[in-house]
């Protein structure tokens, strides 16, 4: 409903406000004289556009990448988590997390995960998957490792910053695809906690972690954690299998009954299955142009909705784009 200012019943207001558009007018025609310009009729001047509603969004920027902006998974650094429900894709990330991740193959290998279960749907916060009943036996795999919980960056690992303040990290940005921290000063990174991370869970000890048991971010990013757990890399496809599971009902959302569980069917590594079966994805490559022009187009969205830029984005609120392999 429009305000009686509006309306058509406040006749003398209107003309009043038309006496004044009336009166600016002429002034801009006398200013126009003085300076021997010729100005526009007030009439045909033109409304501003919203300046955001020309701006290219993350669509636009994908549809037009090339082959180029874009990388495939590592097979021999890919899981295939396969519940009854389907495929949870994650990809691991050595240069963060090289002794964990090589543990974590090892477990997969040695068919460590095959029949146990996702234990804990915590609201808002984590899945974690273990041995229910913590009798599973360790193989080949070392039973605990010291922690990797920040790693010294080398020259050889890119690092696309992001200039926008973040207050967990003294620098943040993207590393071959995933979120990352630096610190200049010790020169060392790690990976954020951001939605679909993937971590090693552990108790007190530092040491105590050693990939028998992994959890997913699946709630808004919990950054406090970063440099106090391990993580070892995120799920690049199949976070609805997981974000959509029955939160659990006791102490930091664990199931109280076995039947509460969701068995794991098995956790295989790509390269390890055949390649009819595997899930070929591919992820952009975070150290290109394309990159750099979808992190503006989230910092400040365009289209037809948004009329105010927001100027700013938060590092998990950047969206790495993956999609189906193209033949």
């Amino acid at each position: 409903m429009f305000s009686s200012i509006s309306g058509l019943s406040n006749i003398p207001f209107q003309w009043t406000a038309l006496a004044a558009v009336a009166l600016f007018a002429v002034s801009l025609n006398a200013k126009a004289v003085v300076n021997n310009k010729k100005a526009a009729p007030l009439s045909v001047v033109a409304v501003k556009e919203n300046p955001l509603k020309a701006k290219p969004g993350v669509s636009d920027i994908v549809k037009a990448s090339s082959a180029n902006d874009w990388r495939s998974l590592d097979p021999e650094n890919t899981l295939y988590l396969e519940l009854a429900s389907g495929r949870v894709v994650i990809e691991l990330a050595p240069d963060f997390a090289p002794n964990h991740a090589d543990n974590i193959r090892k477990l997969v290998r040695e068919g460590y995960f095959d029949g146990l279960a996702i234990v804990r749907s915590q609201d808002n916060y984590v899945v974690q998957w273990a041995d229910p009943d913590e009798k599973r036996e360790v193989k080949t795999a070392k039973k605990n490792l010291d922690p990797e919980f920040t790693v010294k960056y080398a020259p050889t690992l890119t690092f696309n910053r992001l200039f926008d303040v973040d207050g967990y990290a003294p620098q943040v940005g993207h590393s071959n695809g995933f979120a990352a921290g630096r610190d200049p000063k010790t020169g060392t990174t790690w990976l954020t906690h951001c939605y679909g991370a993937v971590g090693v869970a552990r108790g007190n000890e530092v040491n105590s972690g050693d990939g028998t048991s992994l959890y997913v971010v699946t709630g808004q990013a919990p950054r406090q954690l970063d440099r106090n757990i391990t993580v070892v890399g995120r799920v690049m496809q199949g976070m609805s299998l997981l974000t959509s599971l029955p939160r659990g009902t006791g102490a930091l959302g664990f199931y109280e009954k076995p039947e509460q569980n969701t068995p794991i069917k098995s956790i295989r590594i790509a390269a390890d299955v055949p390649e009819t079966e595997r899930t070929k994805l591919e992820v952009i490559r975070t150290d290109t142009p394309t990159f750099k022009a979808i992190v503006e187009a989230q910092r400040n969205r365009g289209g037809e909705w948004y009329k105010v830029p927001a100027g700013y984005v938060d590092l998990c609120n950047v969206q790495v784009p993956v999609r189906e392999k193209k033949d």
